[in-house]
């Protein structure tokens, strides 16, 4: 049974950055005729921090609604979906779930960490009206029956982007490009929170255990979005001796700069070889089609959504996107299906502790722990037979751990 676990992280909203873009996108299924007059259409609204235009975030959300949206269609639902675009937090986000629930809307997807602040009080209000917080915690443990968390095992397709970047990096030092000292990947990272940090953690261990010498640099954007600021430290990271690129930012500025360097890089959410022919390996992204079209059937027909949902690589909602064939290093795809397999079976432990120190020792016991370093006691431990489980006590990521090999830089 899963629990909430003493978290971890002490956010810092930005009220009121950007207004959302004003536009509503309605996106409706043909209506069905009955007795001569058109059904009304059920409505769906999705709150966005961006746009599709960032061809990373919010266009992976889009393109699972879209999928979501013909699968229910098949099921002869007529779905509107009402979008606000670029609603980064504070009352911008707040305003756009009023619009969308004065809109009708009876379910409200809510795409970024930070628009759940904003909607504490909406979602007392409108207790007829599911609203869902993807990619956070907030509403795990609030005591309401219209409210949702939803995330996904992303940490599992980044350990696999990992064996992919690990992979090249074993073939430049074969090569003699490099040597090993010099197997160093550069990281792009939003914030330093917990999502951030299991995933950069991941993938870094991914990357380890087929090149043992790899070490990783990480530099933060303070942003989730921010295509320049995101550029600009992939740039700093390569001149700092990075000679692979990966991120958790929205945007693909990441690859571009790789791809200018002539270093290689590895995506989120979004395949980036169209940006970065000669640099993108691969990306991993969340599926979110299986939870959009679960979640609306479900409130269509008069159901309400569990409190957390967590998918999983094994239900295809953790995906590698396509290989970059023309500079995979020989070998990547095979270890990659080991791996994966391994990770299905539980044979492969993304978080094994046997894998990692933190200061030079392996952990034995950890709860949560801060930003700031500190322990956060509680009753329930997250290391289970030699494993720090991750997302098992919610879906939302708690790994926040700095382990050695990895060092933030300014």
């Amino acid at each position: 049974m899963k629990k909430a676990i003493a978290l971890l992280l002490v956010l810092v909203m930005a009220l009121g950055l950007a207004a959302c873009t004003p536009k509503q996108e309605p996106q409706s299924n043909t209506g069905s005729e009955t007795g001569g007059e058109t059904a009304e259409p059920f409505k769906v609204g999705l709150v966005c921090i961006g746009d599709e235009n960032d061809q990373g975030y919010t266009y992976n959300f889009l393109r699972g609604q879209k999928a979501a949206q013909e699968k229910l269609k098949a099921d002869g639902i007529d779905v509107e979906w009402v979008i606000k675009y670029n609603c980064i937090s504070g009352a911008p986000v707040a305003d756009a779930n009023q619009e969308l629930i004065d809109d009708g809307c009876k379910v409200i997807f809510n795409n970024s960490y930070d628009h759940a602040f904003a909607i504490e009080d909406l979602v007392k209000e409108y207790p007829e009206v599911q609203f869902v917080g993807m990619t956070n915690e907030n509403f795990y443990d609030d005591g309401l029956d219209n409210t949702s968390n939803a995330f996904a095992n992303i940490f599992e397709g980044r350990y696999l982007a990992g064996i992919v970047a690990g992979m090249k990096l074993n073939e430049l030092i074969e090569n003699g490009t490099i040597t090993a000292d010099k197997a160093i990947i550069g990281y792009v990272g939003a914030f330093n929170y917990a999502e951030v940090v299991s995933g950069y953690t991941s993938y870094f261990l991914g990357a380890r255990s087929v090149c043992p010498s790899v070490t990783m640099l990480v530099k933060f954007v303070d942003s989730w979005s921010d295509p320049t600021a995101e550029g600009d430290a992939a740039k700093a990271l390569i001149a700092d001796g990075a000679i692979l690129i990966s991120q958790h930012a929205d945007n693909t500025n990441a690859a571009v700069e790789a791809e200018k360097a002539g270093v290689f890089h590895t995506g989120y959410n979004n395949d980036m070889r169209s940006v970065a022919p000669n640099a993108s390996l691969v990306s991993t992204r969340i599926d979110w089609t299986k939870y959009f079209y679960d979640s609306v059937k479900t409130v269509y027909n008069g159901g309400t959504l569990a409190p957390d949902y967590t998918g999983t690589t094994a239900n295809g909602e953790v995906v590698l996107t396509e290989y970059n064939d023309s500079i995979i290093a020989p070998g990547t795809k095979e270890a990659v299906e080991k791996a994966a397999k391994g990770i299905a079976d539980g044979s492969v432990k993304v978080f094994d502790v046997s894998t990692f120190t933190v200061k030079g020792e392996h952990l034995t016991h950890a709860w949560a722990k801060d930003t700031d370093g500190d322990w956060v006691p509680d009753s329930l431990e997250a290391i289970i037979n030699g494993e720090f489980k991750e997302s098992y006590y919610q879906s939302a990521p708690y790994f926040a751990i700095a382990i050695d090999g990895i060092t933030i830089v300014e």
